[in-house]
């Protein structure tokens, strides 16, 4: 049986700070932005609302920037957005995410989102550009490992062969 403790402990009187890093700030942006139905790329990191996820990048932050102080935040964006959709009701919901996740995380006011629409595609546009960035990204990959596979091979022919030629002087120097 596991006893269970609780300890009450009163910070109020304990000094200290909390600083985020610019890419804290940016990646719970970078994250949040994914819900907002119509946003299809942050300068970069491309976004497909109807798959919900990042596509083509890790970096969940990559094409958004901050500023961050130690009570506010402020935060410059690039946006291709999706043909049809009301702009400015997509930039709306980018600010209120921004600012209900922020500071709901970190207690940092969100005092500016600044949004460049750069783009602006249909679905069926952004899918073909995506598709054929992941198919680049996926044939180079697929190419480098095939290099580096061949690459191997030939160094192991190499060994085998000249562990054979050596075997031979080994063997003939015995037969002399």
């Amino acid at each position: 049986m596991t006893e269970h403790y609780t300890v009450n402990h009163d910070t109020k009187d304990l000094n200290g700070t909390i600083t985020y890093a610019d890419k804290v700030i940016e990646k719970i942006i970078g994250t949040a932005l994914q819900s907002v139905d119509g946003l299809l790329a942050v300068s970069g990191g491309f976004f497909s609302d109807f798959k919900n996820k990042v596509v083509n990048s890790d970096n969940v932050a990559e094409g958004v920037n901050v500023e961050v102080g130690t009570k506010q935040v402020a935060t410059d964006l690039k946006i291709v957005v999706e043909y049809g959709k009301d702009i400015p009701a997509i930039v709306d919901s980018i600010k209120a995410v921004i600012s209900s996740e922020v500071e709901a995380m970190t207690h940092l006011e969100v005092v500016e989102v600044n949004v460049e629409v750069v783009d602006i595609k249909t679905k069926e546009e952004f899918e073909a550009d995506s598709v054929t960035l992941q198919d680049r990204v996926t044939e180079a990959g697929q190419a480098t490992g095939e290099f580096v596979s061949n690459q191997a091979s030939k160094v192991g022919e190499a060994i085998s062969n000249t562990t054979e030629k050596v075997k031979e002087q080994v063997e003939s120097s015995r037969v002399e």
